[in-house]
């Protein structure tokens, strides 16, 4: 391969890089404040290749450039590329929420919650937090409000999200099993749920996915940033 085809995939590269950076693309598979990293070494890689490209057409670049013909491996540069620009893959739903198993992955981080605020909206990590640790019982007999997508297990139905610490590669899910009239909502339909915690539902036994009575579902859109932190 040429070394000007090499500098032209490294610009393609960078560019992909800024181009997910550019919009809410990008919260696909990372945390929000990653977005600058992306943007930063984007600009880095459009930059140097720009300049080595630059350098090479003034022919102030490597005179041989027999052993870089022979090398097909630049070339793999171009799938991201490609990846980006003609698939832009989703975020991850319930078919990772399903190939981790029936159980969440939580940690304790305690056992007493602050109280729970007027007309609670919680992220469904701290329902699953306080179901399965708060020993005050804040969620005990008190209505709240979670949003998240259909898991299908069966003819049951479980509303999830994915945590992630970095990236969409150490997402963990958080699950919460819904009681009651839900309709039939396909699998990765987003819902916001209002409904109340199962006291002590949330145990060893049922992998510490509590559930939840529901006393009213709605469908939503799938919001900009489906992960929770």
């Amino acid at each position: 391969m040429r070394r000007e085809t090499q500098h032209v995939l490294l610009v393609l590269l960078g560019g992909a890089l800024l181009r997910i950076a550019a919009d809410d693309t990008h919260l696909r598979y990372v945390k929000p404040s990653h977005r600058w990293l992306l943007v930063a070494a984007g600009a880095v890689i459009v930059a140097l290749a720009v300049v080595a490209l630059v350098r090479d057409l003034r022919g102030h670049g490597p005179a041989d450039d027999h052993d870089h013909a022979r090398s097909h491996v630049p070339w793999l540069l171009l799938a991201p590329v490609l990846v980006i620009a003609l698939v832009a893959p989703p975020a991850l739903g319930a078919d990772s929420v399903n190939r981790t198993g029936a159980r969440n992955a939580v940690v304790q981080d305690g056992d007493v919650f602050p109280p729970l605020p007027d007309d609670p909206r919680l992220t469904v990590a701290e329902f699953v937090q306080r179901a399965a640790w708060d020993t005050s019982g804040s969620l005990d007999g008190r209505e709240v409000t979670l949003t998240g997508f259909a898991v299908r297990r069966g003819a049951a139905v479980e509303l999830a999200r994915l945590t992630i610490s970095c990236c969409a590669a150490d997402a963990r899910p958080n699950r919460v099993r819904l009681v009651g009239d839900l309709g039939d909502p396909p699998q990765d339909t987003w819902l916001r749920v209002r409904g109340t915690v199962q006291t002590g539902s949330a145990t060893a036994a049922t992998g510490y996915v509590p559930a939840m009575t529901v006393a009213a579902v709605e469908v939503v859109d799938a919001p900009p940033d489906p992960y929770e932190y």
